[in-house]
């Protein structure tokens, strides 16, 4: 039985539960995924628990928010007027979406006031973290023309064309 190293093609069957900056949990259906070990990349927390890992181990992994889509910024909540915005476009608990000066402006609307909104400028998954339950189901050594055809992805992906 093989051990995972790099360049090992890896099959792994995991459950995911997102935990929500609001507090809540979001679990999502088993799924099954392969790649190519240090190839392919993954989130550093998961590639770091694959390490000599076989088939048939089974971990649990924390994946942080920094690794996803970054933590949440409270410094990016600001209480702004409602001066040159729509009216009707503000919606508490919605997103307000504008273009002024070509450029895009969005926030969440927290709380609407007389004349200001508590806008929330943070990417809407911003804060999200998740834990894996992760299975190890295949390992086996990656054959150079897989390694040769993930890599060439990987790079489109690098320059934006994938």
């Amino acid at each position: 039985m093989e051990r995972i190293e790099p360049e090992s093609m890896v099959t792994i069957r995991y459950t995911m539960v997102s935990h929500l900056p609001d507090g809540t949990d979001k679990p999502r259906a088993e799924e099954t995924t392969s790649f190519i070990y240090r190839v392919e990349r993954q989130v550093p927390s998961l590639e770091s628990a694959l390490s000599g890992r076989r088939t048939g181990d089974q971990f649990i992994v924390h994946v942080p928010a920094e690794e996803l889509y970054g933590d949440r910024d409270p410094a990016l909540i600001r209480e702004i007027p409602t001066e040159g915005l729509i009216k009707q476009r503000l919606r508490e608990g919605q997103y307000y979406r504008q273009i002024r000066r070509s450029c895009l402006v969005s926030f969440k609307v927290l709380e609407l006031r007389p004349d200001t909104v508590l806008a929330d400028f943070n990417k809407p998954m911003a804060g999200i973290r998740v834990t894996l339950e992760v299975e190890v189901i295949a390992v086996r050594r990656a054959e150079k023309e897989e390694i040769s055809a993930a890599l060439e992805a990987e790079h489109k992906k690098s320059i934006g064309c994938g």
